[in-house]
């Protein structure tokens, strides 16, 4: 049989990438994660991890342990709450989400929410995606507003992220300049990056950063970066002030007479937004990440395109 502690050992490698560091999450030395892997491996008669100077990595087998290591510790998670909620008048309900998604879509969406229930006891996480997909099939979110760049959504019917995504808006994102700038005076229709070659940029968050690189990539285009910020107004302060122009996700726009924001000729980078929930959600606070999401949706629509 295996055994459920020195899984749980696994599965914190796996996370951390090296035993020192995950004896560090577990508040244990690395020579008692080491002996916990190799008894686990000795149990299983196959190695779970490889060892190297750059850390660690899973084998097939310890891939395959660590996807039942997530499923064990999401249904722990969601049993702990089931029972926390059989002990308490309210119930708790938390709610991931991107800082400008959660500010255009979450306002509308909750006035409503909170209304029609309230004996929920809502929690907002601010999160990127990064950490709020995770929160959710961990258990502890129970729904997560979130956004990939290209590629396919982080999770689609029948694999194995045990969640379930449900596409809400594309989010363009738009080139802001100042109002004096002599594009935007001449008001084209659409920017092409070559007409952008000679301007510094200012971004609004790191992962924009990098899809515009490889939009200029493709173009042709050595970028000039002046900042790249962690918050879209501040982003669009600085082209206020004639430090650069910025690339700002469609939904982070400020609404402001000194700014201008026009969008790029395709093909163009873009956020897609949607839903994310458990694949394991159950009772009453399933019905309520459900009615959230409708209402959520809903909202969505409202959203210029």
């Amino acid at each position: 049989m295996i055994d459920v502690q020195r899984l749980a050992v696994l599965r914190e490698v796996a996370r951390r990438g090296s035993f020192n560091q995950a004896a560090a999450a577990l508040h244990c030395t690395a020579s008692a994660v080491s002996q916990q892997i190799a008894a686990l491996e000795r149990s299983l008669g196959a190695g779970v991890v490889e060892r190297s100077t750059r850390g660690v990595t899973l084998t097939e087998t310890g891939r395959v342990l660590v996807e039942a290591a997530d499923s064990i510790a999401a249904e722990l998670a969601d049993t702990e709450q089931r029972i926390t909620r059989l002990t308490a008048v309210r119930t708790g309900f938390t709610v991931a989400t991107f800082a400008s998604g959660g500010r255009r879509l979450l306002p509308g969406a909750l006035a409503g929410f909170v209304a029609d229930h309230p004996e929920v006891e809502l929690t907002i996480l601010e999160a990127e995606p990064e950490d709020s997909l995770p929160a959710v099939r961990e258990g502890r979110a129970d729904l997560a507003i979130a956004y990939h760049l290209d590629g396919p959504p982080p999770a689609r019917s029948g694999d194995r992220s045990g969640l379930d995504w449900t596409s809400l808006v594309e989010d363009p994102l738009r080139v802001v300049l100042p109002r004096r700038h002599p594009l935007a005076q001449s008001a084209p229709a659409a920017l092409h990056l070559a007409e952008l070659a000679d301007q510094r940029w200012i971004l609004g968050c790191r992962k924009s950063a990098g899809q515009l690189s490889r939009f200029a990539a493709l173009a042709g285009l050595d970028l000039r970066i002046s900042c790249t910020a962690t918050d879209y107004e501040f982003a669009q302060s600085l082209v206020r002030s004639g430090v650069g122009i910025a690339l700002i996700p469609q939904i982070g726009l400020a609404d402001h007479p000194e700014l201008v924001a026009l969008p790029l000729a395709e093909p163009a980078p873009r956020r897609h937004l949607g839903l994310a929930l458990s694949r394991r959600r159950r009772g009453h606070r399933a019905r309520l990440a459900e009615d959230l999401a409708t209402r959520l949706t809903a909202e969505a629509r409202t959203l210029p395109s």
